[in-house]
């Protein structure tokens, strides 16, 4: 009796004890955090570019017939008026006499229907003829005026025709390409040259597809030039509507100031300066993307919250994002483990 008396007692303290004990809630996890720091800092994308001519023009014969010379190479300097390639000017020298002479024949028949014309008028005026015979000569004088006009157009056309035997230079440049030889019988309109114009240099750059929402036209670039140590500001002059097919990067064309010792086809650098205000840079790991909007996790207070950004462009394993303000704290790891209003703490 004395022995479950004992017992009962035991129970009933345990049973106290028990129900004193205060249940312990779980730690808050720990988070990687970054402090905000803006910074006024410029950042400056470079890119390779090329020397070249604004104005490219591949020059052709407005005639066809056989090249018997050519006076440049590829390379050469030529200026304006120069005679660069000639055509073989027989034929066409032929075709010219004979429209000389039908100038001539011309010439002669009209004299005769003027001759007729205005005797016709005199006797019309005596009344020796009727008036439908003087309206026969008059047509006749029209058709023989008519028959000069387009014989003197035909002789001129093929004075032009003799003159377009001869290729000049329309300005003063350099010789890029070289595209028929001496011998060869080429058909009017046919590349033979192609002249580069010096007097306009510009530079020529393939900017990414993720860095083009950056450049505009009219905005001002540095161009150095690795050849001659010069340094210069150059402005954008065009932007190409649509990416190559295969390098997914966009011409884009800087035109230069007079520079001197600058060659065509100098490789050049393209420094694009952009003035990173309230942008701040974040491992990509602090990013927490929901559909398209990117959003990152701001401790305050003990506890987290989203806040939406902009992201400016990517670099690496880092980001650069807008929306943030200097002093805000940043989760930086394990970002898709929080929710909203959680409590965390802030690791080392």
């Amino acid at each position: 009796m004395r022995k479950t008396f004992l017992a009962g007692v035991l129970v009933v303290s345990l049973t106290v004890v028990g129900c004193g004990k205060e249940v312990v809630p779980p730690k808050p996890p720990v988070v990687k955090v970054q402090q905000v720091t803006s910074t006024n800092a410029a950042s400056e994308e470079n890119y390779a570019g090329v020397v070249r001519g604004r104005y490219e023009t591949n020059l052709s014969f407005q005639v066809g017939g056989k090249i018997i010379s050519r006076a440049v190479q590829t390379g050469s300097r030529v200026q304006a008026g120069d005679v660069l390639m000639t055509l073989d000017p027989k034929d066409i020298a032929e075709q010219s006499r004979s429209a000389q002479a039908q100038v001539a024949s011309a010439q002669a028949q009209l004299k005769l229907a003027k001759s007729n014309l205005d005797r016709y008028t005199e006797l019309f005026k005596s009344e020796a003829v009727a008036a439908m015979v003087l309206e026969q000569y008059r047509t006749q004088y029209d058709a023989a005026l008519a028959a000069y006009d387009a014989a003197v157009a035909q002789a001129q056309q093929t004075q032009n025709a003799l003159e377009y035997t001869t290729l000049t230079a329309n300005a003063d440049g350099v010789i890029s390409n070289v595209a028929a030889e001496v011998g060869q019988v080429v058909a009017a309109g046919q590349i033979v040259l192609t002249l580069v114009q010096t007097a306009e240099l510009e530079v020529v750059a393939d900017i990414p597809e993720n860095k083009i929402s950056a450049v505009q036209v009219g905005r001002r670039v540095t161009i150095s030039f690795w050849a001659t140590g010069d340094e210069v500001t150059g402005t954008v002059r065009e932007i190409s509507p649509m990416a190559d097919a295969a390098s997914r990067t966009f011409a884009v064309k800087i035109s230069l100031p007079d520079v001197r010792n600058v060659q065509l086809g100098m490789t050049a650098n393209v420094a694009m300066t952009e003035n990173s205000s309230a942008a701040i840079v974040l491992p990509l790991s602090a990013i927490y993307q929901t559909g398209d909007a990117a959003q990152v996790w701001l401790v305050d207070g003990g506890k987290v919250s989203l806040r939406s950004v902009e992201v400016v462009d990517f670099d690496g394993n880092n980001v650069r994002v807008r929306g943030l303000k200097s002093g805000d704290t940043v989760v930086v790891a394990g970002v898709h483990k929080l929710r909203d209003g959680q409590s965390v703490r802030v690791g080392d």
